[in-house]
């Protein structure tokens, strides 16, 4: 009997977040049972095809490379806002102030800074702006570093070097490549760099083969999906990972999952 009410209890406070738009957290019971969150995200442009994503997966996040959401998302996926670089300082403090107020848990760093292309930042003046735009809301929220690039783990050690003081719970980076077992190395690689500044946590926020960018067959990134996500489950220092991305072509078919997003999603369905 003391069972069935821990467990309908457990069920009422997660039913009820859901009903508020928070992802559900993970509840530890008196037995030591947890209810998993999903490390899996949804990154996206069009908050509309999460929808899609969000009915095959239990508590999803999901980020779109801004502070604001851009649309209304589904029940129960959980936002994660960015600060994209130098373009989106005017009104960030309002705006992550609002998204704060909403539930956000976390706040994700710069855009692969280490890229000329992207938000092209030295890691001098990525501590900068870090320790003046993110920081100070460490008491409200988990930070997460600047994302860097496949090449960029020697900006990220030299950030880090310098944002020690920066208050930073997690390591972010990207990847596009070939082959799993080159993603397995990086992002081995990656949790080896975060440990060296005593971060527990790495998230993928990007991540695919190179020839799923340039059109190529799905049936590789089928093959590449189908190793790679029950190894990063495995990882207790990958807290999270987005495929690029959540999209028509990519993971979605119209209104539904295509057969590269059956293949992500496989491990995690509702």
């Amino acid at each position: 009997m003391h069972v069935l009410k821990e467990l309908l209890r457990v069920y009422t406070l997660v039913s009820l977040l859901l009903c508020l738009g928070f992802a559900a957290p993970v509840i530890e019971s008196d037995y030591g049972q947890k209810m998993l969150q999903s490390k899996l995200g949804a990154a996206y442009n069009d908050s509309a095809m999460v929808m899609v994503l969000s009915s095959f997966v239990a508590h999803l996040w999901a980020y779109n490379w801004d502070m604001f959401a851009n649309g209304i998302l589904p029940p129960g996926v959980e936002f994660v806002p960015m600060l994209w670089g130098a373009k989106m300082f005017s009104g960030w403090h309002e705006a992550i102030e609002v998204a704060l107020a909403s539930g956000a848990r976390y706040i994700l760093g710069f855009n692969e800074p280490d890229s000329p292309s992207q938000a092209n930042l030295t890691p001098l003046e990525a501590m900068v702006y870090y320790k003046e735009y993110i920081s100070p809301y460490s008491s409200k929220a988990k930070l997460v570093s600047p994302a860097v690039t496949n090449s960029g783990l020697n900006w990220m050690r030299s950030f880090m070097s310098l944002c020690h003081d920066c208050d930073i719970s997690i390591m972010a980076v990207h990847w596009y490549g070939d082959t799993a077992e080159d993603f397995k190395t990086f992002v081995t690689e990656a949790i080896e760099t975060s440990q060296q500044y005593n971060i527990p946590e790495i998230w993928i926020t990007e991540f695919a083969l190179t020839s799923a960018i340039n059109g190529g067959d799905p049936s590789d990134s089928i093959k590449f999906l189908r190793d790679v996500i029950p190894w990063l489950n495995s990882q207790k220092a990958v807290g999270r990972f987005a495929y690029f991305m959540c999209a028509e072509g990519f993971l979605l078919e119209g209104e539904s999952l295509g057969v590269v997003g059956k293949a992500y999603t496989a491990s995690h369905r509702l």
